[in-house]
């Protein structure tokens, strides 16, 4: 008998579909405190969730039975998947079962706030007719703007058409071709800045889109534009919010998310200006028994099955298999999300090429991994194994596999070759051993790179002292190297330098660097 555990509150359909099952039986605790859930959970086979609970390394590291974990929802900022993957525990989510319903509640947000709709419902409740106090804006011909133009965000885009307005959005990692099908203009993010009445953001909360709209963003800005938040806190910076609130700069913002949840900050909160919800994008009765019925149904068919959907860190494939082609799962997933990371512009084309004894295995879930790779540093916890091929279909991402018997400089090879509005990148990889990843082309350049941590991959002039110049910068800011990777072109006299350290690099120290004599261009990454 297996065993699962429901430890936040989703809809009943999704518990009666544990209680029907053979095989199965459920218990329901909510609210249980930390310490409480470390009690129980090494009696459990599966755990059901939503965003209450945080499962962390603690948790798994006491969750003695435990293989799956199943999200309600789509985030997963709640549970530390690294652990969970390192003891083998599958970590599902239902990505798409609240994608309309939390688009649907962006547009609410927006049309209440730009009528002053709960600022006049709270006036006429106190007793009051100040119909002159709640002028409204119009939205017939008014440019919304829309950073990330996602699924969530194309929902938003195709409401906001039917109320008459200019959408235009900025998003780095879809073509314009892809835009343009969905009636959408993309712009540079200072454009849509700049342009926008009514600005909606929709990324994931990445390190890169984190406080991405700042006190710089809001300098540019038209005076009197409206701020919608309906994707994560962090995306913009309260307190930056705030100021632009008080000055007069954002006539108004509507709040689903914030940094802190349950928010405290009371200050912002408290602006007449300001209208906000307790994250109830996804809380419709629709949406909760969507994202319940199919978490459970997933749940369900791994425990009594062994079939693996929906998850973040497994593909679709059978035990059996699985075994055997771990190993190029996991060279693939890291040659795509190392790719990812160093090229610019949005992608177009993905080229996946297989050499030597990889092609005595079916290679697609391989193509898979790859593809979820890529798209990770981009959607963050959106994209999956099941859902990574249809997301790049939907971004305008060609993807064409070609296979080689032939066997070059190892057994068995996977290159990877992306080309993007901006440039085509090449980088292959192989495994060393009988596990260990290794990426051993990068362009033009020969190398053997461990893919993992903190990175840092620096294209620099072939010159005397470079190497030491950077050594010595980080080391006087206290940045350990870990591995450091060289190869060199003598054609170009190029050469570049890969690098593993064992803390993130601050933005100071990468400025620091990139002023160095000779170098030409240095990126972060994070495998």
């Amino acid at each position: 008998m297996k065993r699962v555990l429901v430890t936040d509150n989703i809809a009943a359909e999704g518990v009666e579909i544990f209680k029907k099952m053979p095989g199965i039986e459920v218990d329901v605790m909510l609210n249980l405190t930390p310490d409480k859930l470390k009690k129980v959970i090494k009696d459990y086979d599966g755990l059901t969730i939503r965003s209450a609970t945080k499962v962390t390394r603690e948790i798994i590291d006491h969750a003695e039975r435990l293989s799956v974990i199943g999200r309600a929802g789509t985030g997963l900022d709640n549970v530390d998947v690294a652990a969970a993957t390192k003891r083998g525990i599958v970590v599902m989510n239902t990505p798409g079962g609240n994608t309309v319903t939390a688009g649907e509640h962006a547009v609410a947000m927006m049309l209440s706030l730009a009528r002053k709709i709960p600022q006049a419902t709270a006036s006429m409740k106190a007793g009051r007719w100040e119909k002159s106090k709640f002028i409204g804006t119009e939205f017939c011909n008014k440019t919304l703007g829309i950073i990330g133009i996602g699924r969530i965000g194309s929902i938003v885009a195709d409401r906001a058409q039917g109320l008459k307005m200019n959408i235009i959005a900025y998003d780095p990692f879809i073509s314009p071709e892809t835009a343009e099908k969905t009636g959408v203009t993309l712009v540079a993010m200072d454009e849509l800045l700049s342009s926008s009445d009514f600005i909606s953001v929709h990324p994931p909360l990445t390190k890169e889109t984190r406080g991405i709209v700042n006190a710089d963003a809001f300098v540019k800005m038209k005076r009197g534009v409206f701020i919608v938040n309906c994707a994560r806190g962090g995306i913009v910076n309260e307190r930056d919010l705030y100021d632009a609130l008080i000055s007069g700069k954002v006539a108004g913002a509507a709040l689903d998310v914030f940094e802190e949840e349950p928010t405290k900050n009371r200050e912002l909160l408290a602006l007449d200006n300001v209208i906000c919800t307790p994250h109830l994008g996804a809380s419709t009765d629709e949406a909760q028994t969507n994202v319940a019925v199919a978490v459970a149904e997933q749940i369900a068919a791994y425990l009594t099955r062994g079939e693996i959907k929906n998850a973040v860190n497994f593909p679709s494939v059978s035990a059996e298999l699985l075994n055997v082609i771990q190993p190029y799962l996991i060279l693939a997933e890291k040659l795509g999300k190392f790719e990812s990371q160093l090229v610019s512009g949005g992608i177009r084309e993905v080229i996946v090429e297989y050499n030597g004894e990889i092609l005595n295995y079916n290679t697609a879930p391989i193509t898979i991994s790859l593809l979820k790779g890529l798209l990770t540093p981009i959607l963050n916890e959106t994209v999956n194994y099941i859902n990574a091929p249809l997301v790049a279909k939907e971004r305008g991402i060609k993807v064409v596999e070609t296979k080689s018997s032939e066997v070059k400089d190892y057994t068995s090879m996977i290159t990877l070759t992306i080309e993007t509005s901006q440039e085509v990148s090449c980088a292959a990889g192989t495994i060393f051993g009988r596990q260990d990843p290794r990426i051993v082309r990068i362009n033009k350049f020969t190398l053997e790179v461990v893919p993992e941590g903190h990175m840092l991959v620096l294209c620099t002039c072939d010159r005397p002292g470079v190497i030491g110049n950077i050594g010595a910068t980080l080391g006087d800011n206290l940045v350990n190297i870990a591995r450091l990777h060289f190869s060199r072109e003598q054609a170009d006299q190029q050469s570049l330098v890969v690098l593993s350290t064992d803390g993130m690099v601050s933005d100071d120290v990468l400025n620091k660097l990139r002023g160095l004599p000779h170098v030409i261009s240095v990126t972060p990454l994070e495998m």
